[in-house]
């Protein structure tokens, strides 16, 4: 893994523990090598991890829109900027640049983020590991309400299994490092989230059809 983008607050939030988080994934990407790419901000806890790196001798790619940039928010000491014309060719082009996401504690952008790279991958349009670094508890109820979704049989479990989660940057990186996509069934995914009477009603004719 070369590069891996984190998606994160542009504040710091209320608890002290997300600024050491940011400090601690930060120098973990540094001491492994790993390039950060990352929203390309100067505040919060975008700009805490990227100034960590820095400060670690490592490699920081910033993705910011021109609008942003022009409001002086960006980062000025990066080893790289690069500046687009909009929020969607910024997650384009983080999403190209990057190996594995990792959310950590941040808002509605941040959420939004994460949650596209992860569509993506159960669409299989990348097999990268997608996955929270779930500080201070900050998204456990959003763990459950997957799990929930799960037992409404809105997600899949195998596409829930593919989100990974901790609370520890070293172990998370760890965990990013074995990760194997999952292989499933794309039809049997289809099936099971169709009605039971419409599911009964293909499987019934797909037999009538293999006995002719």
């Amino acid at each position: 893994m070369k590069r891996i983008c984190v998606f994160c607050g542009s504040s710091f939030g209320v608890n002290p523990a997300y600024i050491k988080a940011a400090r601690d994934l930060g120098n973990a990407i540094a001491k492994r090598n790993i390039c950060l790419v990352y929203g390309g901000a100067r505040v919060g806890l975008m700009g805490e991890i990227a100034s960590t790196v820095i400060r670690a001798k490592g490699e920081v790619i910033g993705v910011i829109p021109k609008d942003l940039v022009e409001k002086e928010v960006a980062h000025s000491n990066l080893s790289e900027l690069r500046i687009v014309g909009s929020m969607h060719e910024r997650k384009s082009l983080m999403a190209e640049l990057s190996d594995g996401f990792i959310a950590m504690p941040g808002g509605f952008g941040t959420i939004e983020e994460i949650f596209e790279v992860i569509t993506w991958a159960q669409l299989s349009f990348h097999d990268k590991p997608c996955g929270f670094l779930n500080i201070n508890g900050y998204y456990d109820n959003l763990i459950k309400f997957l799990n929930h979704a799960v037992g409404e049989n809105f997600i899949v479990p195998e596409h829930r299994a593919m989100i990974i989660i901790d609370d520890d940057p070293e172990t998370l990186l760890d965990k990013f490092s074995n990760y194997a996509p999952p292989i499933f069934d794309k039809a049997k995914w289809i099936l099971g989230m169709m009605p039971k009477e419409e599911r009964d009603e293909l499987n019934k004719k797909n037999n009538v059809n293999r006995e002719s």
